[in-house]
């Protein structure tokens, strides 16, 4: 028997707002732009849900209905629950019924989408925490199975994850990693006892998230059928389909078929009585796993390099992420919890791969998701925010909260 575990991300960031220099010290909204022509998260929110979320959903929901065997995973960051829940509840109430359905399994992960890991075990853990809460009371599940922002994995989050109880995890099939085993297996983390580590299929993952509709690929257009051939040829007993949700509608639009590829991949899937699906915990409960997988530095699912370049890999990015995780210790005494809000959402991995200067086309998905003209143009806008977040703490540190009044418009140092 063959297991398709297919795990979906559903995740939109809080946007900073056109900002500049002279907002520093009078404008604290970061991410709230009224002008139709801003970055308005509002609207993004509501486009990707009326041409992704909702009818992504509601296909899924069919899926269920249609197929008793169907079974799938998401992993949706808390700022995107946040959005969601104010701006198109909609989707949020055909969430609920497909968690009311048993057969969708919701993952962990940070609630903020960021990198904390890497900078800040405490925060890290704060915000897993935030984002279980989350999961718990919109959907009456608790989270098993693990997956930090972007896949990114390395040995010691796998022992975090068994340290703390998961019964997964998940990261990239990567090749270097692999040494030329197959991603199609359950392993397990160094020196885990419990968790099991699941890799994604990153070929056949990628031929539905990046190839289908590419008229210049060999392969176009892809059928589920064709796709169906491919799966039940693969070696190995779990192949995992991980990618973005907005895959379906927004990444490639509707008129590609994309839709119509999702709700037939299913049914032509299961013709094959040797092919089931399975959820991730459901994975690791039915099979063994096929030994240990030695990651010890860190890879991801981003670009052609697979590690953290995508969001650290100049110097802009490094400058962003230092200064934003050296104002921790002032945040957390501010005791301010509007400051410490800003600077949760300011950590989300967006802001740092906006800020990417690679090229060829590592450099064209970049330009494609960046709602800025230039990684140099996020670059500034990032920053400026970051320096009235540090000129609050100023005026924190100095008066308490609120600053005198004269001093917002006047103290601009």
């Amino acid at each position: 028997m063959k297991n398709v575990c297919i795990y979906l991300q559903v995740h939109q960031p809080y946007r900073v707002k056109r900002y500049g220099l002279f907002d520093v010290g009078h404008d604290h909204a970061y991410f709230d732009g009224n002008d139709a022509t801003d970055l308005n998260n509002r609207r993004v929110l509501r486009k990707v849900g009326s041409k992704s979320y909702l009818p992504g959903a509601e296909r899924l929901l069919d899926l269920l209905d249609r197929h008793p065997q169907f079974r799938f995973a998401l992993s949706i960051s808390g700022v995107a629950l946040e959005q969601l829940e104010r701006d198109a509840p909609d989707v949020i109430d055909i969430l609920r019924l497909l968690a009311k359905s048993g057969r969708v399994e919701f993952l962990g992960e940070t609630y903020y989408h960021s990198l904390a890991f890497f900078y800040s075990r405490s925060e890290f853990e704060q915000q897993v925490r935030l984002h279980a809460r989350a999961i718990e009371r919109l959907f009456e599940v608790s989270p098993r199975v693990f997956r930090n922002t972007e896949l990114s994995y390395t040995n010691a989050l796998g022992a975090w994850a068994d340290e703390r109880g998961y019964l997964g995890i998940l990261a990239e099939g990567w090749d270097p990693v692999l040494g030329g085993r197959s991603p199609n297996h359950v392993y397990r983390p160094v020196s885990a006892r419990r968790t099991r580590l699941l890799l994604k299929n990153y070929k056949l993952s990628d031929d539905i998230a990046f190839r289908f509709s590419s008229r210049d690929w060999s392969e176009w257009p892809l059928t589920a059928e064709k796709f169906g051939q491919w799966l039940s040829a693969a070696e190995g007993e779990t192949v995992n389909l991980f990618m973005d949700y907005e895959t379906f509608g927004e990444h490639q639009w509707e008129d590609t078929g994309i839709f119509d590829f999702l709700s037939t991949l299913p049914g032509e899937l299961l013709k094959n009585p040797e092919i089931t699906f399975m959820t991730p915990s459901g994975v690791i409960a039915s099979l063994p796993d096929r030994g240990v997988i030695d990651v010890p530095h860190v890879t991801t699912w981003a670009d052609t390099d697979r590690d953290l370049t995508a969001w650290l890999g100049n110097e802009m990015q490094h400058a962003a992420v230092g200064t934003l995780y050296g104002l921790e210790a002032r945040v957390r005494a501010a005791g301010d919890a509007a400051i410490l809000e800003d600077w949760r959402r300011l950590q989300t991995s967006d802001h740092f791969y906006y800020l990417c200067t690679k090229w060829s086309a590592d450099g064209d998905v970049h330009a494609y998701f960046s709602p800025y003209g230039s990684p140099y143009e996020a670059y500034k806008t990032y920053m400026h925010a970051l320096k009235d977040l540090e000129w609050r703490l100023r005026m924190h540190e100095r008066f308490g909260h609120p600053a005198p009044a004269a001093l917002v418009l006047s103290d601009n140092s």
